[in-house]
């Protein structure tokens, strides 16, 4: 700590250089550079909270970057990972807390709270006058915009925004198309042919060793396998599944789809494939490690499909002396009896990271405001992820290295330098604060055109999400909401209390421990009980901002 910052006159000069830079970096257009605030002042000096690593962040190269390209000296505050939320709550509860939260793993909720109380600063006019990039951003991704916007109309933090090539329709189905070729049947289109497809994969031998061992599909819990939930992909057929809160949004009204007509006969058809054996039933209970087991074991494949958002939790992609996940293949949405045929979506806003406090003077605001802002620009963006020096982390592509959609890459991974595995880099802050990792920004990196080859896994799981854009609903429930305050206690009791009464329900009627028919209107009824009325009506508020 500098005592020379003390001089009165020092930080009013300090303050009033930097205010001046501030307003000539906001010129022109949303470049990486439009945020310097380089002067021949002093830096101004913010204090961080951010998660500790294995190396100093005083020393990080990309602090030390943007410390020099914005005249500033950040001090941290540094709490590890696995207890940050409780470091931080001690903080606010005191009253001595920074001026800056880098990371703090905060919930809507908690912004609406600390930002009623002043304690975290509106964001609006900040990046309004000083972050070209991030109102770019919010221009060009609208639902970027709403994730942040409270429903006082206030932003109070900002997310990462992390657009993954296979995450937005992440609700997939894979299908063993040497199987296919032995049954002599083709990828299924329907519910139907899906139905014909299974019980040739269980009757007709597929893999050839005269045993009825095959499983025509498998599956486990989505928390053990991502989207690894029987009905991920299959209700989507019937009616939409967003696999988490089961809303629905209708012309700007929410819905709940687990008690409707179509969520029935999806379970009616689930039902059916459970009771012919078509169904794995491990599905509800087996974790990753056993789906690897099975699909990676030493001779008879025993394996037609799964439901998952990606095909490596079951057969190895990234091993090139494996070749039995080639000839594994993306199902595309099936079409259900009534025609319905989607894909179910999701946004990428992860968790709020950056959040400005009442401690912050003008200057410090400003000057945060534009150091995330940087971030929201490409060269920011890639320094910030992948290290400030060229050659290292990441190169320029050379001619000829492409995309994820064919086109020239601009940067490349490939020819790097290998590195000592147990080497603790410090030159980049990964994953750490808001940045821009859109799908515009990933598209600018090479990857392997072979989707069969290792390198290429990413393409593969591309183009299986290129199949399924298409039949994405057109109104999607938002996957980060704004729950109003007065709403907080009892939307996070019901969410959970429906949530385990759907799934619970749903495992027991594929299984057959409920009848469907029999016991149907029962567990409609059941809803009454645990307010769904209460619960749509809150979520429905959440959309409505002020």
């Amino acid at each position: 700590m500098r005592k020379t910052f003390v001089s009165m006159l020092a930080l009013v000069l300090s303050v009033t250089l930097v205010l001046s830079a501030c307003g000539k970096g906001s010129e022109g257009n949303a470049a990486d550079n439009a945020g310097d605030t380089n002067t021949d002042s002093g830096p101004v000096s913010i204090t961080f909270f951010a998660p500790q690593g294995k190396a100093p962040l005083e020393d990080n190269s990309y602090t030390k970057h943007i410390e020099e390209k914005f005249n500033v000296k950040i001090k941290w505050d540094l709490a590890p990972t696995d207890a940050l939320v409780d470091r931080r709550q001690l903080l606010l509860a005191s009253g001595d807390y920074p001026e800056v939260f880098l990371e703090g793993k905060f919930t809507n909720t908690d912004l609406l709270t600390y930002g009623k109380q002043g304690v975290f600063l509106p964001l609006n006019d900040l990046i309004e006058q000083h972050a070209p990039n991030i109102k770019a951003m919010m221009e060009k991704k609208p639902y970027f915009k709403d994730a942040m916007t409270s429903t006082d109309g206030n932003i109070y933090a900002l997310p990462r925004l992390n657009e993954c090539y296979h995450c937005t329709f992440s609700q997939k189905y894979w299908i063993n198309t040497e199987w296919l070729d032995k049954v002599g049947l083709g990828i299924p289109t329907t519910t139907d042919e899906l139905y014909t497809v299974l019980k040739a994969f269980k009757e007709k031998d597929p893999n050839g060793n005269g045993k009825a061992d095959e499983i025509p599909l498998t599956g486990a819990p989505n928390k053990y396998v991502w989207n690894g939930n029987i009905d991920a992909f299959l209700m989507n057929a019937f009616i939409y599944n967003d696999n988490s809160k089961y809303l629905i949004l209708k012309d700007g009204k929410v819905e709940f789809a687990a008690n409707q007509e179509g969520w029935k006969q999806g379970l009616l058809y689930m039902n059916k494939l459970y009771e012919e054996g078509l169904i794995d039933p491990a599905s509800f209970t087996q974790n990753d490690q056993a789906v690897g087991q099975l699909g990676n074991r030493e001779g008879d494949e025993l394996v037609g499909s799964i439901t998952t958002a990606l095909v490596s939790y079951l057969v190895n992609p990234y091993d090139e002396k494996l070749t039995r996940h080639k000839h594994w293949a993306i199902v595309p949405p099936l079409k259900g009896p009534e025609g319905v045929q989607l894909a179910g979506a999701s946004q990428g806003i992860g968790e709020f990271q950056f959040a400005l406090t009442n401690k912050a003077s003008e200057a410090q605001q400003i000057a945060a405001i534009k150091m995330m802002d940087y971030a929201f620009g490409e060269e920011g963006a890639l320094l910030s992820e992948y290290g400030t020096e060229e050659g290292f982390g990441w190169k320029k592509a050379e001619e000829g290295e492409k995309n994820i959609d064919g086109e020239q890459a601009k940067y490349s991974f490939t020819g790097l330098p290998e590195v000592d595995p147990d080497l603790i880099r410090n030159d980049s802050w990964s994953l750490m604060g808001p940045k821009d990792l859109s799908k515009e920004f990933r598209d600018l990196f090479a990857v392997g055109q072979d989707p069969l080859k290792a390198d290429g896994y990413e393409t593969r799981l591309a183009q299986a999400t290129n199949t399924y854009a298409p039949y994405s609903p057109k109104e999607i429930y938002p996957t980060g909401v704004f729950i109003r305050p007065e709403d907080t206690d009892a939307a996070s009791q019901l969410t959970t209390s429906i949530q385990d009464y759907v799934m619970s329900s749903m495992a027991q009627f594929i299984i057959g421990s409920k009848d469907i028919e029999k016991e149907w209107d029962a567990y409609v009824k059941g809803f009454e009980g645990l307010n769904l009325a209460k619960y749509i009506e809150i979520y429905g508020n959440a959309i409505q901002k002020q």
